[in-house]
């Protein structure tokens, strides 16, 4: 790996649910994409969604033109472990989900992995977490996906701690939904975040799963500067 590019597995992590996080690894797919790089999307588990409602790596795949993949989906809109024993299910181990991504990262140059809810949050049936499964990922990184408004620096410094203490790689923060009058308060939270080590990579503007494939594709890379410029310095590797 370059010296400023991308890890090869991008773990994309929210610091709470509903921040945005598909959205986001729909534009880092489309951004990877931009710079000439094969990328897939991984979900690991995925909660609230039934056999023939449509997931959010659908979600990516039809913004992206990226191919996707799911590990498991549970009915009921809560954590994995709950979620499966309230049906009954199974959960995949950490080694499955890991190898699911070695192979998906054999045939690509980027993997992208959207998480479940925050970073803690148990996706097998001995309580292991997305940091746990990021732990045993050989080339990987996480990035941030918060939100702008009250809180969001409360929450994300208490992410950002969990990754520090487990020695995971920060690759930055995004914001999931980047409003169209931002508040005084919302202009101050990107502000400061900017100017953390890590920095800000971008920001998705509210509305964005709205567009078209074919703009959102367009304007991804706009949102997300810190990541363009990242991918540009990737190299591309041969591939299957």
């Amino acid at each position: 790996m370059t010296v400023g590019s991308l890890p090869r597995v991008v773990v994309v992590t929210g610091t709470d649910t509903e921040v945005g996080k598909t959205v986001v690894t729909a534009a880092v797919c489309a951004t990877l994409r931009a710079a000439g790089l094969l990328v897939t999307a991984y979900k690991p588990t995925q909660t609230g969604v039934g056999p023939r409602d449509v997931g959010d790596m659908a979600e990516v795949s039809r913004l992206t033109g990226a191919p996707t993949h799911e590990g498991v989906r549970l009915l009921a809109p809560m954590a994995p472990r709950p979620a499966a024993a309230l049906e009954g299910a199974t959960l995949p181990t950490l080694d499955d989900h890991l190898t699911t991504i070695e192979t998906l990262a054999s045939g690509h140059d980027h993997v992208v992995v959207e998480g479940a809810g925050g970073l803690l949050v148990e996706l097998t049936e001995a309580g292991a977490t997305l940091a746990d499964l990021v732990k045993r990922v050989g080339d990987c990184g996480v990035l941030v996906v918060s939100r702008s408004a009250l809180g969001t620096l409360n929450h994300t410094m208490l992410t950002r701690e969990a990754l520090q203490r487990r020695g995971i790689r920060e690759l930055g923060i995004v914001l999931g939904s980047w409003p169209t009058d931002p508040t005084v308060i919302e202009t101050s939270n990107r502000d400061y975040l900017s100017a953390l080590p890590e920095g800000l990579l971008g920001a998705v503007p509210t509305g964005a799963p709205r567009l078209d494939p074919a703009a959102f594709c367009a304007a991804a890379t706009g949102w997300l500067p810190g990541l363009a410029s990242r991918a540009a310095a990737s190299q591309r590797r041969d591939t299957p």
